[in-house]
């Protein structure tokens, strides 16, 4: 890869911030049906980004350390949610979270555990949470194909972008049962959607580590084939992008 996974959304901190999905709060109704989530439950949420999932949890009430390797996306995530006092943050990795042994209840990475050393973070994670603790993992799968503006954008990200073959997060969740072996896990699927106009479509596309920004050579290219295809589909000005939410829970 051109740029260390750590390291690879410093440039695009406020795209991902205004464009990037968050997650269906349905979530934490399931981790309270299924693993007994409290409000007094510790959590750590592992690469937590700009804080898009750390924001449920602590609306949910829990203490959240918010674990972030990347200097800018901690700092966003930082400002974004100052106003909750319950948030630690940390700058961490997800193979050395500096978090004292058994002192989680809960370890939660959303849309970041494909950028994992899998072996690695799976032993930290098994150190910091308490016995019979909860491992989540989270991912925003965005739909590719069942619409014409989305086969036309996929063909984009093929055509245009960087290394998007290399770093598409399927090729993780295709082998994620391996991480929590030998304990099972659980998945469950959510739905998921966004409309935007061209501004925020081009927001979006930004937003993707895989995205070349200006001064590449197809950016330009990019933008223009962008342009093109939200004109061919766009009703009333918008455009939507789909997803499937898929989260896998289980013991370590």
């Amino acid at each position: 890869m051109a740029k260390s996974s750590t390291t690879r959304f410093s440039d695009r901190v406020e795209n991902y911030v205004r464009y990037r999905p968050g997650y269906p709060p349905e979530i934490l109704d399931l981790l309270r049906a299924e693993c007994g989530l409290r409000p007094n439950h510790i959590v750590a949420d592992i690469a937590s980004g700009t804080g898009a999932f750390t924001r449920l949890l602590l609306e949910n009430g829990n203490p959240v350390f918010a674990v972030e390797p990347n200097p800018e996306m901690r700092d966003m995530g930082i400002d974004e949610l100052e106003d909750y006092p319950r948030l630690v943050s940390v700058a961490g990795t997800a193979e050395e979270t500096t978090l004292r042994s058994a002192s989680v209840d809960f370890v939660t990475a959303a849309q970041a555990a494909h950028w994992f050393d899998l072996p690695r973070a799976r032993a930290e994670f098994a150190r910091i949470l308490e016995p019979e603790g909860w491992c989540v993992l989270i991912w925003n799968e965005r739909d590719t194909s069942s619409t014409p503006f989305l086969r036309d954008y996929e063909q984009l990200l093929l055509s245009y972008s960087t290394d998007y073959k290399e770093v598409r997060h399927e090729r993780t969740t295709a082998i994620i049962h391996e991480f929590f072996a030998p304990a099972p896990c659980q998945e469950r699927v959510f739905s998921l959607r966004q409309q935007f106009d061209y501004e925020g479509a081009a927001g979006r596309l930004l937003s993707s580590s895989y995205a070349p920004l200006e001064g590449h050579p197809n950016h330009a290219p990019m933008m223009q084939e962008l342009l093109r295809i939200f004109r061919a589909h766009a009703m009333n000005n918008m455009i939507e992008f789909k997803y499937k939410t898929r989260v896998y829970y289980g013991h370590l």
